[in-house]
């Protein structure tokens, strides 16, 4: 297990699985950075999460990961042809999920994405982007699949954008 305690925040009741990586990252190819992690109450991971975080990854209350899950807010730059992308310098967008997600297992959370409250995500996902609240997103790229309609009182079919299909 790799975790950086000094930059995680958890809130009561949190579990965390073994071989996990929480890591913030505070220097990389010569920049320093503040990372900020944060665990609602309640939080509940599986094994072997990876996570990574240069800036900040908030993680809502009563959200559930299972295995072998991705979350960063890092991406490796590859811009210069002849320097190996590992060693160039990282691009960082901060990372927002939402209270009451669930996360199935293999899903890879990507910089920049936000997910609202209640918002499921399938296993084998590659997720990056804004998806509101009470939907279910599956894919690579992940995709809007279905969303909770509040006037109808049910889940129904989306489009990719989230428009309900008639």
């Amino acid at each position: 297990m790799q975790i950086t305690p000094k930059f995680i925040k958890i809130g009561k009741g949190v579990v965390i699985r073994e071989y996990a990586r929480v890591e913030g990252i505070t220097k990389y190819a010569g920049e320093n950075f503040f990372p900020k992690i944060e665990f609602g109450e309640n939080v509940k991971i599986q094994q072997s999460l990876h996570l990574t975080c240069a800036k900040k990854v908030f993680v809502g209350k009563e959200t559930a990961i299972a295995a072998n899950v991705t979350i960063t807010d890092i991406n490796h730059g590859y811009e210069i042809l002849d320097i190996p992308p590992e060693r160039q310098k990282i691009n960082v967008q901060e990372v927002y999920i939402g209270m009451n997600c669930k996360i199935y297992n293999n899903a890879v959370i990507l910089p920049g994405t936000i997910l609202g409250k209640q918002v499921i995500v399938g296993a084998n996902s590659v997720v990056k982007g804004v998806f509101p609240d009470y939907c279910v997103i599956a894919g690579a790229p992940a995709k809007i699949i279905k969303r909770y309609n509040f006037t109808n009182k049910q889940w129904e079919k989306t489009n990719f954008n989230g428009d309900f299909i008639l």
